[in-house]
């Protein structure tokens, strides 16, 4: 009986998988639930991270979400409150001109009513402005007579700021001046002026 050489059997080998293999549908879809776990890992770890001792992710996000509806609220609150103040501040200057141009033309009106009035500005000096009793700006005027007869006179005086803007005007009277006699008058603001003010005679007439 011949004897047949002894062969060595083995199990068959499994197919290595190929680049292709792993594109295929089904381990696509693995792949990406893999990479949808360790996303969801890396995110619930910061999470984690950021939480002191006794709260919760869940506490600190809100803590958080809390944190910036308020700052929002905040800055929201803030941008009406400029916008007030803004509007507050435009309607204040534009009631000061107002103010300001009726008082001028109040003043003006005094004097154009002076008919065959003689321009007398070179007559009238002013002194320093100074605050009244009633906290009001106010400015003593000389008027010296320099005609060859009694005159009266009407000045229109404007107080002016710093920068040489009107921001008031007034009208004084001044009783019958002898000639070459002085007379002493005081100029009233008609409300309360703030800064430097300063005085100056718009116009004068003598009659």
């Amino acid at each position: 009986m011949d004897r047949q050489p002894l062969t060595r059997t083995s199990s068959p080998r499994p197919p290595r998988a190929t680049a292709q293999d792993l594109d295929a549908p089904p381990l696509r879809h693995q792949r990406r639930a893999v990479a949808g776990v360790l996303a969801a890992v890396v995110a619930g770890a910061a999470a984690l991270g950021g939480c002191s001792s006794g709260k919760s992710a869940q506490s600190v996000a809100s803590s958080a979400a809390a944190a910036v509806e308020k700052g929002a609220s905040a800055a929201a609150s803030a941008a009406s409150a400029l916008a007030s103040v803004a509007g507050g501040a435009g309607a204040a200057i534009a009631s000061a001109q107002a103010q300001a141009s009726a008082a001028v033309s109040a003043a003006s009106s005094a004097v154009a009513g002076i008919k065959g009035g003689l321009d007398a500005k070179a007559d009238i000096t002013t002194g320093a402005v100074t605050t009244g009793s009633d906290g009001k700006p106010q400015v003593s005027l000389t008027v010296t007579n320099h005609g060859q007869q009694s005159y009266r006179y009407v000045i229109q005086l404007n107080f002016t700021d710093e920068s040489g803007k009107v921001v008031d005007a007034t009208a004084v009277t001044v009783q019958d001046v002898a000639p070459g006699q002085s007379a002493q008058a005081t100029a009233h603001a008609n409300r309360d002026l703030s800064g430097t003010v300063k005085a100056e005679v718009a116009n004068a007439v003598r009659f």
